[in-house]
């Protein structure tokens, strides 16, 4: 894929996604932020393809499924006012069926085809098929991990709007703030297990979930990006002072300690 098709697939995400805007305020605001979001998670893919030393083609592979990652969340907010998958439509297996009924993919090779598609329609599993091998699999990973980084960005910059100004705040909450949490949810974090969304009762639950991906993190480039970027200190601030969870976050800390001291 050359830069001059990537430019063309930039106009018609543009195009594509701003007919969505412009009719709601709360609608606007938040598939904005997935604009937004977008262009960094394109971004965080091409620094990690440039840290795996891919070529020129390949970053440009990575950068497009970035592009096109959460394009199946502008119709799904637009439509339920929600990113919550179970609640509404798999936004990854929208975001395929959109670029395939939109003929946007036609100008590419059967194989970068594949690849985009697979990183899109897979982007937002629990876990990658065991099955997925080559370059469908590592184009898969640094999509994961790209979008990862920047939610981290994101929640870490929205619980302190949320808290500072809640009742102006336009931000889909999914989840009850409640001053608990679900201490299956804490366990499974603090053992390094997966979760899925419906497993999550509050917004702590939520919080702790996301600082769990550290452990489905691929690459120490991603693991060091957070770091540097102090953005699990951060969350871990927007936690209550329980003993249990600072216990977990700091076995979560350690554990990113740990890697990058492996990896030095």
């Amino acid at each position: 894929m050359n830069q001059e098709q990537l430019t063309r697939f930039e106009r018609w995400f543009a195009g594509y996604t701003n007919r969505f805007l412009g009719h709601d305020d709360i609608v606007d605001a938040n598939l904005r932020l997935k604009q937004e979001h977008t262009q960094r998670v394109r971004t965080e893919s091409v620094l990690l393809a440039q840290e795996l030393a891919l070529s020129e083609d390949e970053t440009r592979i990575a950068e497009l499924i970035a592009l096109f990652h959460d394009v199946g969340r502008f119709p799904q907010f637009a439509e339920y006012r929600t990113f919550n998958d179970p609640k509404s439509v798999n936004h990854s297996a929208l975001g395929v069926q959109i670029l395939r009924q939109e003929g946007v993919l036609e100008a590419l090779t059967p194989q970068e085809r594949q690849w985009v598609e697979t990183g899109v329609g897979l982007h937002g599993r629990k876990a990658l098929p065991s099955a997925l091998t080559g370059r469908a699999l590592l184009f898969a990973k640094i999509i994961r991990d790209a979008d990862k980084i920047d939610i981290f960005r994101i929640v870490a910059e929205l619980y302190e709007q949320y808290r500072d100004d809640p009742d102006n705040f336009m931000i889909e909450i999914d989840l009850p703030d409640e001053p608990g949490y679900t201490p299956e949810v804490l366990e499974a974090v603090a053992n390094g297990k997966l979760l899925d969304f419906t497993q999550l009762r509050t917004l702590n639950d939520a919080k702790l979930n996301q600082l769990g991906w550290v452990y489905d993190l691929n690459f120490t480039a991603s693991l060091k990006r957070i770091d540097e970027c102090r953005f699990l200190p951060t969350l871990f601030s927007f936690l209550p002072p329980d003993d249990k969870i600072q216990q977990a976050c700091g076995k979560i800390q350690d554990y990113v300690t740990a890697k990058l001291a492996q990896n030095a």
